[in-house]
């Protein structure tokens, strides 16, 4: 596996995780390799953040994304773990993994319940995908899709803007797709914003059938994240009512509302600042 391009961007975490983990075998065929991008920014309570942990964890084992897997024409997935807050904090949970059988879905989802998130100021989406796009440079096996499924509860507000980071993504021909968390808690509750969902849709998603799924509230967020590993691993353009990409906006939208909102806030919140 090479590493010194993914080493010079991410955390000497990652790279230490990446040096002891067996990957999976060179050059095998996968129907796609999927980045999970899970934000764990000050926003978020402890609680939630286990819920996260938890909900990946279920939604990987389940009958429904096994299922999906086994319908694939190799009948197996590559899938890697992080989590991300600002631009400088990353943690690879997981390392590429082919997912095949039940067994191999039982030792992910262990994986992730081993330990708890641990949160961090700011929020880098445009940090998360292209933490995303190393991660899909450097994967191990040979993939149909590369997939980038960003999971947040607010904008961009650190690191380049995030319409630069998904454009640069996507002329990769990597697919990105959104979880947008419309919840409310944690210490930077302030930076949200109401439209999370239409935010991700303007300018986080992007790739052929990419598209958007919300969450409202958090009971939600199990079958949620189960639902978009089905998409993402089979027949993801087979619901035409999810919010896509590819539809022309007749109205602007500022893809830089993070970005001012930490500005007029960061002197009032400094202390709490995600």
């Amino acid at each position: 596996m090479k590493m010194h391009g993914l080493c010079r961007f991410l955390t000497i975490q990652i790279c230490l995780a990446l040096a002891w983990l067996v990957p999976a075998k060179a050059q095998e065929k996968v129907d796609v390799a999927l980045v999970l991008a899970v934000d764990v920014s000050r926003s978020m309570s402890y609680e939630e953040l286990r819920i996260q942990r938890q909900g990946y964890a279920a939604a990987i084992a389940s009958p429904e994304v096994l299922r999906a897997i086994g319908q694939g024409v190799y009948g197996r997935i590559g899938v890697t773990f992080f989590e991300w807050a600002g631009n400088s904090h990353f943690a690879q949970i997981i390392d590429w993994t082919i997912i095949e059988t039940a067994a191999d879905a039982k030792a992910v989802a262990a994986k992730l319940l081993e330990g708890s998130s641990v949160g961090a100021r700011r929020t880098s989406i445009s940090g998360a995908i292209e933490a995303g796009a190393y991660l899909i440079d450097e994967v191990p096996f040979q993939a149909e899709r590369h997939v980038i499924d960003i999971s947040g509860d607010g904008p961009n507000n650190q690191g380049l803007p995030v319409t630069e980071a998904r454009d640069m993504a996507v002329a990769k021909g990597i697919i990105i797709n959104g979880l947008p968390l419309m919840t409310r808690g944690g210490f930077g509750s302030q930076y949200n914003i109401d439209d999370l969902d239409e935010y991700y849709r303007r300018c986080v998603i992007g790739g052929p059938g990419s598209f958007v799924l919300p969450v409202n509230d958090w009971p939600q967020f199990p079958e949620a994240v189960r639902r978009k590993l089905v998409l993402e691993i089979g027949n993801y353009a087979a619901e035409p009512k999810l919010w896509r990409a590819q539809i022309t906006f007749s109205k602007p939208y500022d893809c830089l509302i993070g970005e001012k909102i930490r500005q007029q806030r960061q002197w009032q919140f400094d202390d709490f600042d995600r």
